[in-house]
């Protein structure tokens, strides 16, 4: 027994090891250890509130899955904060001996991490000012697909490919964001179709409105509508105009129904879907035998 209690206090003795000094407090081996297990588990009960109060407090509230997003990130981050700032004093080092490290630190920030504080400022104006949430569709940089997760730094968001793309959160405060769903899912497709020189327009436009009706993900409200846009080359343009909820992050989908509908449908009454056409013209110079053929006058600019 005598022999364990030694060996305890030879341990102790180790720990007790000054191996730096702040101001007036001595940083050792077992204060060390101490500050790592215990930011580990405000990390981890962080992180699980975090979950607690999204999954489970507010989902008893109407609000969306986006602003309870927001929430729980926000009281995680004061969470941090102020646990920090109690593991410090509970291990006995006073704060107010990191003001010449907050300095350099400062520094630091300013000139090589000024992204990372970029990045983080503007996650912290995602979280309150919400131009994106979870769950919305956007476009951003040339990265499309879904919003799953709003980070500190950085933003993840997968496409229809399953992709997982994490673009940095400075993007979505200085550039051009598309969000397909910020006030609501609602969006207007433009599906443009050509028909030939000579069709029956009353027609065309009655059986796009057929396809259109008979599709159960276009909306009846707002009314689907046809639109002539243009006399091309071959074609006459139109332009079928719908609404939807249900396919604004599968847009090929509802492109590709309508357009294989349409086909069929012009296909039944005889409506020609042009292909590009050009008329040619032979000129056969006629001379007569034995002379040669008149030089042509040099092109003239115009």
């Amino acid at each position: 027994m005598k022999t364990f209690h030694d060996i305890l206090q030879k341990i102790e003795d180790f720990l007790d090891i000054p191996i730096a000094k702040l101001g007036s407090t001595h940083l050792t081996l077992w204060t060390v250890i101490q500050l790592l297990v215990l930011v580990v588990l405000l990390l981890y009960l962080s992180g699980k509130l975090r979950t607690w109060i999204v999954e489970q407090l507010l989902t008893r509230t109407r609000m969306e899955l986006g602003a309870r997003q927001a929430t729980g990130a926000i009281i995680r981050y004061v969470v941090l904060v102020i646990g920090f700032v109690i593991i410090l004093q509970t291990a006995g080092i006073d704060l107010t001996t990191f003001n010449v490290l907050a300095g350099a630190v400062g520094i630091g920030l300013g000139f090589g991490l000024q992204n990372i504080v970029s990045n983080f400022i503007s996650g912290l104006i995602i979280l309150f000012e919400r131009p994106i949430k979870v769950g919305d569709r956007i476009e951003v940089g040339g990265v499309e697909g879904d919003v799953v997760r709003i980070g500190a730094r950085s933003t993840e968001v997968v496409t229809n490919d399953n992709i997982s793309i994490i673009v940095p959160n400075s993007k979505f405060i200085s550039e051009n964001v598309v969000n397909w769903s910020h006030t609501d899912r609602l969006v207007r497709f433009r599906i443009p179709i050509s028909v030939a020189y000579g069709s029956d327009l009353e027609l065309v436009e009655r059986l796009l409105l057929e396809v259109a009706a008979e599709n159960p993900d276009i909306l009846d409200q707002p009314r689907p509508a046809v639109r002539l846009m243009s006399f091309g080359d071959s074609a006459l343009c139109f332009e079928l105009r719908v609404w939807s909820t249900t396919l604004i992050h599968r847009r090929g989908v509802l492109t590709s129904a309508i357009n294989t509908a349409v086909y069929r449908k012009f296909t039944e009454h005889g409506i020609e879907i042009p292909f590009p056409q050009r008329d040619l013209h032979i000129r056969r110079n006629s001379t007569p035998s034995g002379s040669s053929p008149r030089p042509s006058a040099p092109d003239r600019p115009r």
